[in-house]
């Protein structure tokens, strides 16, 4: 497996242009956006700026997607904790990104700004020298932690910049033929986070009541 090669992008599209959309110069919309609006917006600045990303929504309980956007909903009353992730691959040619870093300290303000996150509930995994190193033992750590952690009315936020790849499904399970799968730092050693993993790590683990 090789990196793609970024062409130069900085990266950060999607989390650039959600920022743009819900907390442009650190201020939050006069006027509630629903779920609908936040993505059709999305994708008309992503359009513009000649990206192909395709921003998307996906839930595994029913969600009324014109109601108001929020991150935590009205019932998740508990602690809130995030695990947010950003591998620029440094030193990796091709592959080497540039705005994750970025983006995870971007969306830690906002989450802390305007969804009441606080400093002490934040774990970030950056391969910047300075933070947890993004190895994929130490994200598999994190994402164990922060669900053994939490309880009814509890919510959680998880944020992941960095490449993404799929890999050919090893147990039939994917209707496509391919699990889509995490890159951590260290794949070159380790491969990948597949989503049977995080599967079985974030959801079938979650306890009752948990918002993610």
């Amino acid at each position: 497996f090789q990196l793609p090669d970024p062409a130069g992008a900085a990266g950060g599209a999607c989390t650039s242009t959600l920022l743009k959309i819900l907390y442009a110069d650190e201020q939050v919309p006069e006027d509630d956006l629903s779920f609908t609006e936040v993505l059709v917006a999305m994708r008309g600045h992503l359009s513009e700026g000649g990206y192909t990303q395709i921003p998307q929504l996906s839930s595994m309980n029913p969600i009324d997607v014109n109601a108001k956007f929020d991150l935590v909903p009205d019932t998740a009353t508990g602690t809130r904790r995030a695990v947010m992730i950003g591998i620029n691959y440094v030193g990796d040619s091709p592959g080497e990104l540039s705005g994750c870093w970025n983006d995870v300290h971007n969306m830690k303000r906002y989450i802390t700004d305007v969804h009441g996150f606080e400093e002490e509930n934040i774990v970030l995994l950056l391969d910047d020298g300075e933070n947890v190193e993004p190895t994929a033992e130490n994200i598999v750590n994190a994402y164990r932690t922060v669900v053994a952690e939490s309880e009814e009315g509890d919510a959680i936020f998880l944020h992941y910049s960095g490449h993404g790849t799929k890999l050919k499904d090893d147990n039939g399970d994917e209707a496509d033929g391919y699990d889509e799968a995490l890159v951590p730092r260290d794949f070159q050693e380790v491969g990948m986070i597949r989503d049977d993993d995080l599967y079985e790590i974030l959801v079938k683990a979650l306890p009752d009541g948990v918002h993610m």
